[in-house]
């Protein structure tokens, strides 16, 4: 991005940062083409959690890359020396009634609801298709957030978009 635009940075949140904001992690951060820097954590990733082997798995299959993709507490984001976030998306229901800590630069809000794919049950062909399906309804909002154009990138126009995004579905 150049100094007119500046790159839009986003955080995604889950309980445990091993799905769905994984995934969203990765395919903002493929669709947004500079414009927007995406990021995710976890209210309270287990210890050593990695992202979700089948999350990995689906993202390769899209033509996602993958590098560079860990697991991490939300407390990473709100140190001094953290990027500042221009928008936090929740991104599961039970870390959207978590109080979230202090984000610096009092970021617009959003909360898209997804259902876990790490929970389904039954085949690992099941497993992958709710993987799968995850992506494309993750693909269907990020495709409209990052067709916005600069000027409707302010903070108030970003949460006014995210949270219309929500109810799209």
């Amino acid at each position: 991005m150049n100094a007119s635009h500046p790159t839009i940075h986003v955080l995604f949140l889950c309980t445990h940062n091993s799905a769905r904001s994984i995934l969203a992690e990765a395919l903002l951060n493929h669709l947004g083409q500079g414009r927007f820097k995406a990021h995710s954590a976890g209210s309270s990733p287990r210890p050593q959690q990695q992202p979700n082997p089948m999350a990995i798995e689906a993202l390769k299959h899209a033509g996602i890359a993958t590098e560079g993709l860990y697991s991490k507490s939300w407390d990473e984001f709100a140190k001094p020396d953290a990027p500042v976030m221009d928008l936090v998306i929740t991104v599961c229901d039970s870390a959207a009634g978590e109080a979230c800590p202090y984000w610096p630069g009092h970021p617009a809000k959003a909360h898209w609801g997804y259902a876990d794919p790490s929970a389904i049950e039954g085949t690992d062909d099941a497993k992958r298709e709710a993987f799968a399906q995850t992506l494309i309804a993750l693909q269907r909002r990020l495709s409209h957030l990052v067709q916005l154009p600069p000027d409707a990138l302010t903070p108030s126009q970003l949460e006014q978009t995210a949270k219309a995004l929500a109810k799209g579905d």
